[in-house]
């Protein structure tokens, strides 16, 4: 599960072996036991969400789209 960065508690990865074929690039988001998952484009969007509050999805989202350039190189660079 290769791990992009850790910001304010919540850490953002992805996971290797997802999907066959494939799923388009998207990022998990982990604090403690909650868990959301959200898709990078056509823009920042909850695909599943485990126990984040709504103002903890707003936050991430904009963390998301503020770091969207290198979660994707990060997901680029992985799965070249």
């Amino acid at each position: 599960m290769p791990l992009v960065f850790r910001h304010d508690g919540y850490r953002f990865h992805f996971y290797s072996n997802e999907g066959d074929p494939r799923e388009p690039p998207h990022i998990h988001v982990t604090r403690e036991r909650d868990t959301a998952k959200f898709w990078l484009r056509p823009e920042v969007n909850v695909a599943y969400n485990k126990g984040l509050s709504r103002r903890a999805l707003a936050e991430v989202s904009a963390i998301i789209e503020a770091r969207r350039d290198e979660i994707e190189g990060a997901w680029n660079d992985h799965f070249a």
